[in-house]
């Protein structure tokens, strides 16, 4: 949620940049202004009585030691009391309405993002690998994983539906060390691990900006406030919601890995075949809590790190600034990183890092103070994939795979799968 300080002081910049986007979003600010204003001056009223309430509570006693007639002051002090109840009712309505416009009103995109409609426009910034120069036909993962028995995605429909799969011998294996590999070299740079909920209320939700915005994207609990999670980012930022951070802790480092739920509405074509675009999967996630005049840098070297567990896997990628247009409502400013497909013949997004800046933080609560008795600020939040089992391991089963149709172990993963070094049927 944006500062509402920052569209009344730079309303300016906040609709140009936000027209960015790709739609204006003046009437939200323009609408949100005025219930700001009208909100000041209830504020200001409630506070003139109030005074009024403490001068008139001094003078009752005194007019009754001094033999005088309360009555009319008296008269005025329950006049005061009904008006500020109802002041308050006001309050309470107006700043309700308030929060929920801004939630609406996406964070306003850095300068340095570049403009543009969607993905067609993103800027690729580095590219890291050369793809492999395969002397034979390639199979797509799904085609390899099942000739190799380790994805099965009938049984998976006959116990669930479409889009869920099983993960079978060598198949599980391999997606569990890479879940231990991501996690070792997460916790190793600094990152400490947690064990999250697979749950969440909807405060959890709209405190990361899922809800309201996501609602459709998300599988809800019947007769419950609980939502099963998208992302670990859910749990792991909220972490600290509504607490007040002691700014000599910060940065903070959390890593996670859970599975994750999307209804995947309105996907369709290619991905939805294998393990891209599915209803239920496993990511391991890396959040930060940090300074707000250091986030620009921590993002880069967030990005850097979800790259380094592609350079360790020898996994061609490329690094892409998502322009203002395919940005995620919530975000800054956001770097996709995509891995190489050998059956797409094209990269596929394999991770988002993202800078919130303070937008997730007010939400939900998190804040510090740099010095004790001193002023609460909002903490700037970062959050990358780091990364999604199911997509990370199609891209090894189609980078590594073999004329014979078996699959070579990424060396990085072997010790974890106990030397493995291919994956047989």
């Amino acid at each position: 949620m944006l500062d509402i300080k920052v569209l009344r002081d730079e309303t300016a910049r906040a609709k140009t940049q936000l027209a960015k986007r790709g739609r204006s979003y003046d009437e939200e600010i323009d609408r949100a202004l005025a219930l700001d204003e009208q909100r000041r001056r209830l504020i200001q009223e409630s506070e003139a009585i109030k005074a009024d309430q403490n001068r008139m509570s001094k003078r009752i006693p005194e007019m009754k030691k001094n033999g005088e007639d309360p009555a009319a002051a008296m008269a005025e002090m329950k006049q005061l009391s009904a008006r500020g109840k109802e002041l308050a009712a006001q309050l309470s309505a107006l700043e309700a309405d308030l929060r929920q416009l801004m939630l609406g009103i996406p964070c306003i995109p850095d300068e340095s993002v570049p403009e543009g409609r969607d993905s067609d426009d993103n800027v690729v910034v580095r590219t890291w690998g050369e793809p492999r120069a395969f002397d034979f036909d390639v199979q797509a993962h799904w085609d390899i994983g099942a000739n190799l028995g380790i994805i099965d995605a009938p049984r998976a429909a006959k116990v669930t539906g479409a889009r869920f799969n099983f993960m079978v011998g060598g198949g599980a294996r391999l997606e569990r060390a890479f879940l231990n590999f991501c996690l070792d070299r997460n916790t190793a740079a600094g990152f400490t691990e947690l064990m999250c909920p697979f749950m969440a209320n909807s405060a959890t939700l709209t405190g990361t900006g899922q809800l309201p915005k996501f609602a459709d994207q998300m599988f809800k609990i019947d007769d419950t406030d609980y939502y099963l999670i998208s992302t670990g980012e859910i749990p792991a930022t909220n972490f600290y919601s509504g607490e007040i951070l002691d700014a000599a802790d910060l940065p903070l480092y959390v890593t996670t890995n859970t599975a994750c739920f999307r209804s995947e509405a309105g996907a369709a074509g290619r991905d939805t075949r294998g393990l891209i675009r599915v209803h239920q999967f496993h990511k391991v996630e890396i959040v930060k809590f940090v300074l707000p005049e250091t986030s620009m840098a921590e993002l880069e070297s967030l990005t850097a790190h979800a790259e380094s567990l592609l350079q360790a896997l020898e996994l061609p990628y490329r690094v892409v600034a998502c322009c203002t247009g395919d940005m995620g409502a919530n975000q800054t400013k956001q770097y996709d990183i995509e891995v190489w497909m050998p059956s797409y013949g094209k990269y596929v997004e394999i991770s988002s890092c993202s800078n919130y800046i303070d937008y997730q933080a007010r939400r939900a609560g998190i804040r510090f103070k740099r010095e004790k008795g001193g002023k609460t600020e909002f903490v700037h939040t970062l959050n990358g994939s780091s990364l999604p089992a199911e997509r990370a391991v199609a891209a090894i089963l189609e980078n590594y795979q073999n004329a014979d149709g078996t699959v070579t172990v990424p060396q990085a993963l072997r010790p974890y799968m106990g030397g493995l070094e291919v994956i047989c049927k």
